[in-house]
């Protein structure tokens, strides 16, 4: 990519599209379309630099105004948050199908050099993922599908679109499967926030308040793996540039349980809270894990940002919000 050259970032109001827009200005990008359909007020980055248009990206017209003249676009938005808020929210969640097939129609018509699609480990069939002690998921496991109900459909039908585009209209399309992604400039409340930005806003509030409880969805024992957002930024740009033209894990290999990351971020707030544990709450899947051997062989890298490393910023951000909103 070419500093000059004409870059759409769908849904840079949100979380990743936020940090994307922002680390393409750092470089010295001049030609950024930031688009989303938030209110920019709404906006977790907005770069005044940057060409920022709020716009709903479901109807077809305003991905034709905001694809004319691009050369690269990528596709970050959807109606999603954690498993509290995908679970209750199928449909919205289905619905972010038109975003991708409005956007893909746009790219074609207006000769997009390349387009990136911002998939999910949610697509993995869920029989894959039903002990804690899970088996990392390589690429192939997302067939037979079964995936995610929603979001996960969702997910996988839009890479399967990309994939035929690419195939039918030469359009270059590339997909990452994102595995749980966190850090700061991102949502810790409001109930669309993931695990880690909860559990550092609950042990905030436990440390803020004096009382130290807080509550724990299911039995702590799920496993995870979480990304933070500048190895995200990273890879999306590596696969975006690169040839690999089938979808691609990004996400971090180190597996823990909901009980590992609570005690981390036990430790960087300098305090001990008592868990209350709520089984009945939205799990998703029993264990869910990174396999990389693929991005390894074909790039030579893989996400390394410790999760002590990257929990220690993402806190120290959440308690600075939580502090100030505190003392007013």
């Amino acid at each position: 990519m070419k500093k000059e050259d004409l870059i759409v970032i769908a849904g840079a109001g949100g979380f990743i599209g936020g940090h994307l827009v922002g680390d393409f200005v750092r470089r010295g990008f001049t030609h950024l379309r930031a688009v989303d359909v938030k209110p920019q007020a709404d906006w977790y980055q907005l770069f005044p630099e940057v060409e920022n248009i709020q716009a709903d990206l479901k109807e077809q017209a305003p991905c034709e105004q905001v694809t004319k003249g691009a050369r690269y676009v990528f596709n970050l938005a959807a109606d999603m948050g954690g498993m509290g808020f995908i679970e209750a929210h199928k449909a919205d969640c289905m619905l972010s199908v038109l975003i991708n097939t409005h956007l893909l129609l746009a790219a074609k018509q207006f000769g997009v050099e390349r387009f990136f699609f911002a998939s999910s480990a949610c697509v993995y069939a869920a029989e894959k993922q039903v002990t804690p002690q899970v088996i990392a998921l390589k690429e192939a496991d997302a067939y037979p599908a079964m995936p995610e109900d929603g979001y996960g459909w969702e997910k996988l039908f839009s890479e399967r679109m990309c994939r035929h585009f690419q195939e039918d209209y030469g359009l270059i399309t590339r997909a990452a499967r994102y595995h749980n992604v966190y850090g700061p400039y991102g949502t810790y409340q409001g109930g669309r926030e993931k695990a880690p930005a909860a559990l550092c806003r609950k042990i905030i509030q436990a440390k803020l308040s004096g009382d130290h409880q807080i509550e724990i969805w299911g039995d702590g024992e799920q496993t995870r793996s979480f990304m933070y957002v500048d190895d995200c930024i990273f890879g999306t740009k590596e696969i975006m540039n690169s040839e690999i033209q089938e979808p691609i894990n990004l996400g971090s290999h180190e597996l823990v349980t909901i009980n590992q990351l609570a005690t981390l971020i036990e430790e960087i707030a300098g305090i001990k809270v008592k868990r209350h544990y709520q089984l009945d709450a939205p799990l998703g899947v029993r264990g869910r894990n990174s396999d990389n051997t693929l991005i390894q062989q074909k790039l030579g890298w893989q996400p390394s940002i410790s999760l002590r490393d990257g929990l220690e910023k993402t806190y120290r951000w959440i308690y600075d919000q939580m502090a100030v909103g505190a003392q007013v």
